[in-house]
């Protein structure tokens, strides 16, 4: 959307430049003429004109950390391009974006990178338009959230026509305000953005061999694509063609159950307690021992007083004795069993596989020793605990609990005639590194992994992915962010939109707008600028 990438460019720009050329001092002119914002109403002192620091001002210092915060900014692969090589520390400029690093700088990093920096009423303001964007750009969107969030983006702009100059309002600025009922009346933005032709537009480009003639090397370099093409769709019924697959696929494999690594083989051998918190791991995550758990726990409560009488006892009993359980419960020599299930009960060899980079459910995990421009080893995994009110009461509840971490190893399990991946994560624990501030979820990953010394593994198949912004480089504190999925699954999009990154909720921004309501237009904290007669 071209809409998105002129406004993202026009905020960025004012937040940057602010107020440093012939349009801030006529701007200022304007409100002195219209007798409003009398703090902001430009000041003679000599042969200068002194321009009050405005709410969208940015200071040296803040500029410098808006800068920063979006060069060290390190997305996963296949994300956006690396936004660093567009973006100067020192003059603090941006240039040389393209279209969808636009995209993904209004939607995602945006209201990241303003954190701290302005006071919230511009601050609101810009988070607002940046989780518009966000929710009108999904594969679902809800029907009746339409009507909902085109009364919510007037009220956006008027926030906007608030604390921003006019200047700022171009003819992009307002055709947002119709952006919702587009969607309404023609459906999905993904169906009529511009994206797809513009990167088709540079395949035609690099057909061109004769500048002279552009048009005629694009005929025929067209042409003879169709052909080669057309004569490969007839080669596949009679002769085996092998294709390219995508970079991010997995390979059917007899030997690997779940994806595929993609970086060289290190054996080593696993401890006698990682061996088993691994292989408890792979058991109690497998569909097809899900029975056998249930067998065990009711097995425990029938033969065992105190697990009868304690859930904790129980699970810390059934964690001790389940792995000896289910390998004498299924014999490895029986013909009662699946082959895969025997082995799998049996139990993993000592000696394991470590890999660097794997691909699992269309994506790429890569630990945290590979350097590289792109940051794939953020996960975050959803369980769920069983809760008690208190050591007294005996109902339990089940509770939805997510972890964030990185991956620092990734490890294929060998069980004989197969391998199971898994990843050896470092965790944040929650409550003491994982909070909750102005909507953003932040952890800190620098903190002792004593309580996950036991439980470090989860399988493959259960790792999304996920990305860190750090705060500053200081600070351990990183704030979570989670990008579009690859793969489209209607369960998933059911469950939770999850292109919608941790942005703050609208309940939130209002209230944090009561607050601003009687602020100065003016800027306290921040220095103003002067210029010349000439705008210079």
């Amino acid at each position: 959307m071209h809409i998105e990438r002129n406004v993202a460019a026009s905020i960025v720009s004012t937040l940057l430049h602010c107020g440093k050329s012939k349009d801030g001092l006529s701007t200022r002119k304007d409100l002195e003429h219209l007798g409003i914002r009398k703090d902001l109403h430009p000041v003679t002192r000599g042969k200068r004109t002194y321009l009050p620091a405005a709410p969208w001002s940015l200071s040296k210092t803040e500029k410098k950390v808006l800068s920063k915060r979006l060069i060290d900014f390190k997305g996963p692969d296949g994300y956006c391009s690396n936004i660093s090589r567009a973006l100067s520390l020192e003059d603090c400029k941006v240039q040389g974006l393209k279209s969808y690093d636009y995209h993904v700088l209004m939607q995602q990093l945006l209201p990241v990178a303003i954190r701290g920096l302005l006071p919230k009423g511009p601050r609101v303001a810009i988070i607002r338009l940046c989780t518009f964007f966000n929710h009108l750009c999904q594969r679902v969107i809800d029907r009746e959230q339409i009507s909902v969030m085109e009364a919510e983006i007037v009220e956006t702009m008027c926030m906007f026509e608030r604390y921003f100059p006019p200047s700022f309002f171009d003819i992009m600025v307002h055709l947002v305000i119709h952006l919702r009922r587009e969607a309404r009346l023609c459906g999905l933005v993904q169906f009529r953005w511009m994206y797809p032709f513009e990167r088709y537009m540079k395949v035609l480009k690099d057909f061109v061999r004769n500048p002279a003639r552009p048009e005629g090397c694009i005929a025929e370099s067209y042409l003879a694509e169709e052909c080669v093409r057309f004569c490969s769709d007839f080669l596949k019924k009679t002769t085996n063609v092998e294709e390219k697959l995508d970079r991010n696929i997995e390979y059917e494999s007899n030997s690997i159950l779940e994806g595929r690594p993609i970086s060289a083989a290190t054996s080593f051998s696993l401890s006698d307690m990682e061996k088993k918190v691994a292989h408890l791991d792979v058991l109690h995550n497998t569909a097809v021992m899900d029975k056998y758990v249930d067998m065990h726990l009711q097995y425990l409560q029938e033969s065992n007083t105190k697990c009868r009488r304690d859930a904790t006892v129980l699970w810390c009993t059934h964690t001790q004795d389940f792995v000896a359980w289910i390998k004498n419960e299924i014999n490895i020599n029986s013909d009662q069993h699946d082959e895969r299930l025997k082995w799998l009960a049996y139990g993993p060899r000592s000696s394991a596989r470590s890999y660097t980079g794997y691909i699992v459910n269309g994506q790429r995990f890569h630990t945290t020793s590979v350097s590289k421009q792109s940051q794939n080893s953020g996960v975050f995994y959803e369980a769920t605990a069983m809760c008690r009110a208190s050591a007294k009461d005996t109902s339990q509840v089940a509770d939805l609990v997510t972890y964030y971490g990185r991956v620092i190893d990734i490890i294929l399990l060998d069980y004989n005639v197969f391998y199971i991946p898994i990843f050896r994560c470092q965790w944040a624990v929650r409550g003491n590194e994982v909070k909750v501030e102005d909507g953003f979820t932040l952890v800190n990953l620098n903190q002792s992994q004593v309580s996950f010394m036991k439980d470090p593994f989860i399988l493959a198949s259960q790792a999304k992915q996920v990305f860190y912004s750090k705060e500053n480089d200081e600070s351990g504190w990183c704030v979570v962010l989670r990008g579009p999925s690859r793969r489209y699954s209607e369960e998933v999009e059911e469950d939770e939109n999850t292109a919608i990154g941790p942005l703050p909720s609208i309940i939130q921004m209002d209230v944090e707008l009561e607050e601003e309501e009687y602020a100065e237009n003016a800027r306290a904290d921040c220095e103003g600028i002067y210029v010349n007669q000439n705008g210079e």
